[in-house]
């Protein structure tokens, strides 16, 4: 299986590819998609759309997992998040991906143990996980990274919960 981790921004978009199968898996590419925000977010959102449908297009992922919105303060915050996960939402839904969609606190909880994880202890076990030189940089893109590692990990599980049914019945 190979998954598209993203962890959704307006300015900067982390997306990492990883392939495996259960809690056996690497690194296949990862990489931001940086958006200008002085352009109008209509344009920001075109640009990261076609970004990462571009990725998608030539990496193939089977499956697209994406950070949950999260509580904000600052409500345009919110809403413009709310847009760009809307926008991957749509490229995963055209290009038939399945998809899964984590709270940043089980990410974490999966990926380092504690869901109050700082970016330094993601990036880190992403890189341990992975069998890395180094943490992948920016922190958007071990985020995203993590996003998809953390699909394994519970992909995996759900995927023996239904044999087990499927056994019982």
């Amino acid at each position: 299986m190979r998954v598209l981790g993203i962890d959704p921004g307006s300015e900067t978009l982390g997306w990492g590819v990883v392939e495996g199968s259960g809690n056996k898996y690497s690194l296949v590419e990862f990489g931001v998609v940086r958006s200008n925000p002085r352009q109008a977010f209509s344009k920001r959102l075109a640009k990261i759309f076609a970004s990462v449908d571009e990725v998608a297009e030539r990496l193939r992922p089977d499956a697209m997992a994406i950070e949950e919105a999260f509580y904000s303060v600052n409500v345009n915050v919110a809403m413009k998040l709310g847009q760009v996960r809307g926008i991957m939402l749509l490229m995963a839904e055209q290009r038939g991906l399945s998809i899964a969609e984590y709270a940043p606190r089980l990410v974490k909880k999966t990926v380092v143990g504690y869901g109050n994880a700082e970016k330094q202890q993601v990036g880190e076990m992403v890189r341990l996980l992975l069998g890395l030189k180094a943490a992948p940089t920016p922190h958007d893109a071990a985020d995203a990274l993590a996003i998809a590692i953390c699909h394994f990990h519970h992909a995996g599980l759900n995927e023996k919960l239904d044999k087990a049914i499927r056994g019982a019945g």
